[in-house]
C-alpha cells in the first residue's frame, strides 16, 4: 500500500510539473531583458531578474483597459448563457416535448462547429446588428457559442436530482418557477457553479472572433491586445510573457 502510495504521488507529480513547466518559462522570460532572451548562449533563469518589466507594460499599453474589456466580456457572455441555459436545461430534464430528443442532437451537433468556420456569417449577422466593434457584440457572440455547453451540462446536473423534491415542494404550495429557484437550484449549486467557470474560461480565451470583430485598440479584450507587443519585425517576448501572466491571473 505505501509503494502504491508513493508511486501515485510520483505520477502526479510528474504530471504537474509537465503541465506547469510552460507557466515556469513564460515567469522566468518575463523577467530577462531582451538581449538575455535572444542569447545564444543563455540559460534558462535569468542572471538578474527584471521585475520592472511586470510596470513596463502599463505604460506601453493599454493593459488595464484590455484587463478591464476582458471582464466585462467574459461576465456578461457569463451571465447571458446562465439566464438562458438554465430554464433551457430544466426544460430538457423536468418536461417532454415533441422534438425533445431532435432538440438534443441539435445541441450536440452545433458544439462541432469551430468559430473559424463560421466567422463570416457571425461578422455578417454581427454588422448587420450594427455590433461591430463593441462589447455588447463579443458578449453576444460568446455567449452564443456556450449556450450549448451550459444546456446540455445542467440538464445532466438536473437529471442526477430526484424530481420528487420539487413535487413535495408544489405540494407544499409552489409552483413550478418557485420549486425550481427554492429546491432545484440550490441542490444544483456545484454544477452550476462549474458550468459558470468553465464559461467564464472559455470567454476570457476567446480570441479570433474578436481579433476579426475588433479594430478600435482601446475596445480589445485582453487575448487580443498584447498582441501589440508582437511587432513586424520583432517580439519583445519579456513583454508579452509578462502580460500574459497577469492574463491568467483573472482565470486562475
Amino acid at each position: 500500500k505505501l509503494a502504491s502510495r508513493i508511486l501515485l504521488y510520483f505520477v502526479v507529480s510528474l504530471i504537474c510539473i509537465v503541465i506547469l513547466y510552460p507557466y515556469f518559462v513564460m515567469l522566468v522570460t518575463a523577467l530577462k531583458t531582451r538581449g538575455e532572451i535572444f542569447d545564444p548562449n543563455g540559460t534558462l533563469l535569468p542572471a538578474v531578474p527584471v521585475w520592472s518589466n511586470f510596470v513596463d507594460i502599463w505604460t506601453l499599453a493599454p493593459m488595464a483597459k484590455y484587463m478591464l474589456n476582458s471582464i466585462i466580456i467574459a461576465s456578461g457572455s457569463t451571465l447571458i448563457a446562465m439566464i438562458c441555459g438554465i430554464p433551457a436545461a430544466y426544460a430538457l430534464a423536468r418536461m417532454k416535448f415533441k422534438g425533445q430528443t431532435a432538440f438534443l442532437g441539435f445541441i450536440i451537433v452545433s458544439q462541432m462547429f469551430a468559430p473559424v468556420v463560421l466567422l463570416i456569417g457571425i461578422y455578417k449577422v454581427i454588422k448587420m446588428l450594427h455590433l461591430t466593434n463593441t462589447l455588447l457584440g463579443l458578449i453576444f457572440v460568446n455567449a452564443a457559442f456556450n449556450q450549448a455547453f451550459t444546456i446540455w451540462l445542467l440538464r445532466g446536473t438536473f437529471l442526477s436530482i430526484s424530481a420528487e423534491m420539487e413535487q413535495a415542494a408544489t405540494i407544499d404550495g409552489c409552483n413550478r418557477v418557485q420549486a425550481m429557484f427554492k429546491i432545484l437550484l440550490p441542490v444544483a449549486a456545484p454544477g452550476i457553479v462549474t458550468t459558470l467557470i468553465f464559461i467564464f474560461i472559455n470567454a476570457w480565451n476567446e480570441f479570433t472572433v474578436a481579433l476579426c470583430l475588433m479594430s478600435t485598440d482601446v475596445l480589445k479584450p485582453m487575448t487580443v491586445g498584447i498582441n501589440i507587443f508582437n511587432g513586424y519585425n520583432m517580439i519583445e517576448w519579456q513583454y508579452l510573457f509578462a502580460a500574459s501572466i497577469f492574463a491568467i491571473i483573472p482565470v486562475v
